[in-house]
């Protein structure tokens, strides 16, 4: 069947693929294609989207792409760099400065059928360095934002051509935090583009199960399987593409697992049927040793992929399966993380994209049936083909596992006493009015900035306040503190000394203490129903001695996501609150309890 069709072009932003995940959501086809591609590729679809860049500025210097897919006779709309490239292109101009992060307020100017069915205000999401300062004489400007009630309005969110068929978005609606955005996308492809509706999940399905068939050809597929949801769905998958005789499973037990995590994994693949052909191994000590002395969250990621290639390339060859497919369930914001695009930031490295892995890449010697996914899209398709709903709705865990929860240092500060007083005075400046106070952590944490990996301190925040005033609180130091990409709450004793890093590397003395820690934390959340609310709850250890006491900072993590490219904090109830309170600081080693705020952007859902 002939699909309409929009194209989606990738300048490396984090979201391009999930535009055409939200396209496609729509029963409309969308493809992914680059802004290097000759102008007569687009001719054959309704309509083309711009994405966001971390790579490209609007500001200074034109950006190099073919220009000439302007002069096309296609609706184009344009979201976040896209829509400063299309000021830029008609007259407008950029300038580098008024960046925002997090939620804001669109309010719409007039009515237009971008914004059929919505309110004059709407709550959007904003990452951006650029903004769009005047229209060419073709535009209009549509709608302004606001992020807070001290927020000046940052104009020109929103612009259009309706002669030109050219609009501009300043913010993302393909974000589940722009609550309506699937709506404005709805009325640019089917509205002005005129797309009709009839691509669906089923036939997505079935053409996956034909292009699995198709490269495996006669060989067999050797499959790292973790037990995770991704691993769980492409195992599965490819079992009913090739049958399970021709599927192998090797789960490997890195010493980096949660509570008896194995044990429930091999029992979870013997119920669906692919026990026949499952391995396991456990290489605890191997990737323990492996990891002696390493501090940095590049370096452990690094060793953990390459410790794990190294066994399954033994584990092969033992068993004659050099010849076999390695299989992998990596997902898109596995490879959109890592630089996996043409233009992507390197945000963290996933032990499935270390450079072992490309080269087998590159030699067609991997497959990775779910590599096109978000996680919910990967969900869907699990419960399509028969998953159980406690395997396809459990939370993500990370492929290094708790090996990036559990920070490690080399017992030097990262801040110096003149950098801890001048980041102390400006978190404080920013929390004046909230009864909050604050400093900043002498360690780093991973985060992400309009599309670009930061290594940034997090600031600690202490006493009262309602929920919304903590993320509101938050969000000002995001926005107002230069090095700050997160923001914890502090569930302990009430600050009273120093916070002093410690000496610590990862050892199985503190995974067995950060295991307990976060069986602690998943128990808590299932006894409260929450763990299908709950899009994941990371447990993490840094090695911080608070006012003389303990070796280990706990912080608990709940986020809301559904992708797992944007996430907000979750609101625990009080009761569990409480109880996780009481139960943590009681561990051994124990030096205090923080519970982060922080939405994505600016922080990761991981820590490292």
């Amino acid at each position: 069947m002939n699909h309409n069709k929009i194209a989606v072009i990738d300048f490396g932003g984090q979201y391009a693929h999930l535009i055409a995940a939200k396209i496609r959501r729509l029963n409309v086809l969308a493809e992914i294609k680059q802004p290097e591609d000759p102008t007569e590729t687009f001719k054959e679809y309704k309509g083309i989207v711009f994405s966001g860049s971390p790579a490209l500025s609007s500001f200074g210097e034109d950006s190099d792409y073919n220009k000439e897919i302007f002069n096309l006779d296609l609706p184009i709309l344009g979201l976040c760099f896209g829509h400063q490239e299309i000021a830029k292109y008609y007259g407008g101009t950029v300038i580098h400065g008024k960046q925002e992060w997090g939620r804001a307020d669109l309010h719409i100017l007039k009515k237009h059928p971008l914004f059929e069915g919505l309110e004059e205000v709407e709550q959007v999401w904003m990452s951006h360095f650029d903004s769009v300062s005047s229209l060419g004489p073709e535009f209009e400007e549509l709608g302004y934002t606001v992020l807070d009630v001290n927020s000046e309005p940052h104009r020109y969110a929103a612009i259009g051509s309706d002669k030109l068929k050219r609009y501009g978005f300043q913010f993302h609606p393909e974000v589940d935090d722009s609550i309506n955005g699937h709506v404005m996308l709805k009325n640019f492809v089917c509205g002005i583009c005129g797309c009709e509706p009839s691509w669906n999940v089923e036939n997505f399905l079935e053409e996956k199960l034909n292009q699995i068939r198709t490269q495996v050809g006669d060989n067999s597929v050797f499959l790292l399987a973790s037990g995770g949801v991704d691993s769980t769905v492409a195992a599965v998958l490819l079992g009913r593409a090739l049958g399970p005789d021709r599927v192998h499973l090797l789960h490997i037990d890195h010493g980096l697992m949660r509570q008896e995590e194995s044990t429930r994994v091999i029992k979870a693949f013997k119920e669906l049927g692919l026990g026949e052909n499952l391995h396991f191994v456990d290489a605890s000590e191997e990737f323990l040793d492996a990891l002696k002395g390493a501090i940095q969250p590049e370096e452990k990621r690094r060793i953990i992929g390459n410790t794990f290639i190294e066994i399954f390339e033994r584990e092969a060859e033992k068993r004659g399966f050099e010849k076999f497919l390695l299989g992998q369930g990596t997902i898109y914001p596995d490879t959109i993380e890592t630089g996996g695009t043409r233009r992507a930031d390197t945000i963290k490295t996933h032990h499935n994209r270390v450079p072992l892995i490309e080269r087998m890449i590159e030699e067609g010697k991997v497959i990775e049936p779910l590599a096109e996914l978000y996680k919910v899209e990967v969900r869907e398709l699990g419960e399509m083909l028969g998953i159980p709903e406690e395997l396809v709705w459990r939370q993500p865990f990370p492929g290094p596992g708790l090996g990036v929860r559990l920070l490690c240092s080399d017992g030097s500060s990262e801040l110096n006493v003149e950098e801890f007083e001048s980041l102390t005075a400006e978190i404080n400046r920013s929390l004046k009015g909230y009864n909050l106070r604050g400093i900043p952590l002498p360690i780093k944490s991973v985060g992400v900035k309009a599309d670009l990996r930061s290594y940034e301190h997090p600031a600690l925040i202490e006493g009262d306040a309602s929920w919304d005033n903590l993320l509101e609180a938050a969000g000002k130091i995001y926005k107002e503190v230069k090095g700050i990409n997160r923001c914890v709450w502090n569930l302990g004793p009430k600050l009273s000394g120093t916070v002093r890093p410690l000496k610590a590397e990862v050892t199985r003395e503190r995974l067995d203490l950060l295991r307990r820690a976060d069986q602690l934390v998943m128990e808590g959340l299932k006894n409260h129903g929450l763990l299908r609310e709950i899009w994941q709850c990371p447990t993490v250890f840094v090695p911080l001695e608070i006012d003389g006491k303990g070796s280990e900072f706990c912080i608990i993590r709940p986020v809301l996501s559904r992708r797992a490219m944007t996430a907000t904090a979750a609101e625990l109830p009080a009761e569990l609150i409480k109880q996780l309170r009481e139960a943590l600081l009681s561990l051994p080693g124990i030096s205090g309890l923080g519970y982060d705020l922080t939405s994505k952007p600016p922080g990761t859902i991981e820590w490292e």
